[in-house]
């Protein structure tokens, strides 16, 4: 897909990382395990490592959800603390309380299908936590600046630097990871550099493209940070060159 700026500017969109085939129907019959290859714990409703119980019945739609947020929710959790290559399916379905075929009876792609969706949850995440930054001032320049710490300071946590910024690339491929960074962020940072454009807080100029500009170094200053001997160091640094950047295209008000 591609979009034109002023009638002259093709620019490329990345395809959209979301999978079809991640929620699909479950397998008719129970036996053993739930529909959908759940044990007891999941299928029941329980939380397989809360130790509770729901004596309610499930629907076969409900045990599917139940037991794709089990793979994920586990997934991620050990993602983030040792890496897509250290983590192995069967700790990730023991993990969650499922068996072996519920993943990939839910994740045709098994591991790396998986990890897609721990991506995307993960960076939908970061997104709205970023927006929730941005829009605790009414100033949309300093709008840009929140959101852009925001979005650093996500940086330094374990989850968004190994799931998101470290495995991220390397396991789903450049396009892929691309891809998911674009599903949530481009439109977002578009949006909030037209806003100040339009306030006059910014020099005008084609929102679209000067978003794919700030994406891209938000990203490389975010793995900066997440690949640093001293992350701390780099977070303040890459922080301040961020600000010096958005000071570079204020308006002529300011």
């Amino acid at each position: 897909m591609s979009f034109h700026l002023d009638g002259s500017v093709t620019y490329s969109v990345y395809g959209s990382s979301h999978t079809g085939g991640m929620y699909v129907k479950a397998a008719d019959g129970e036996t053993g395990a739930g529909a959908d290859g759940a044990t007891g714990a999941v299928a029941s409703g329980s939380d397989p490592r809360a130790g509770g119980s729901d004596p309610r019945p499930r629907t076969k739609a409900e045990q599917r959800e139940a037991t794709t947020a089990a793979l994920i929710a586990s997934a991620r959790a050990l993602f983030a603390e040792r890496g897509y290559a250290g983590v192995g399916t069967e700790e990730i379905v023991q993990h969650a309380g499922v068996t072996r075929g519920a993943l990939y009876h839910h994740f045709k792609g098994g591991k790396e299908d998986l990890f897609r969706a721990v991506l995307v949850q993960v960076s939908a995440e970061t997104a709205r936590h970023v927006m929730a930054a941005g829009m605790s001032t009414d100033d949309p320049w300093e709008a840009l600046v929140l959101g852009s710490e925001a979005f650093l300071d996500a940086a330094m946590t374990a989850e968004v630097q190994r799931i998101m910024l470290v495995d991220g690339p390397s396991v789903l491929g450049w396009d892929v990871w691309r891809a998911a960074d674009a599903d949530y962020a481009l439109g977002m940072i578009e949006g909030a550099l037209q806003h100040a454009i339009d306030a006059g807080r910014l020099v005008p100029q084609p929102a679209k493209a000067l978003a794919h500009v700030l994406l891209g170094a938000l990203d490389e200053a975010a793995m900066v940070v997440a690949r640093a001997d001293d992350p701390e160091a780099a977070r303040a640094e890459m922080g301040q060159t961020m600000r010096r950047l958005l000071e570079g295209l204020r308006g002529p008000t300011l």
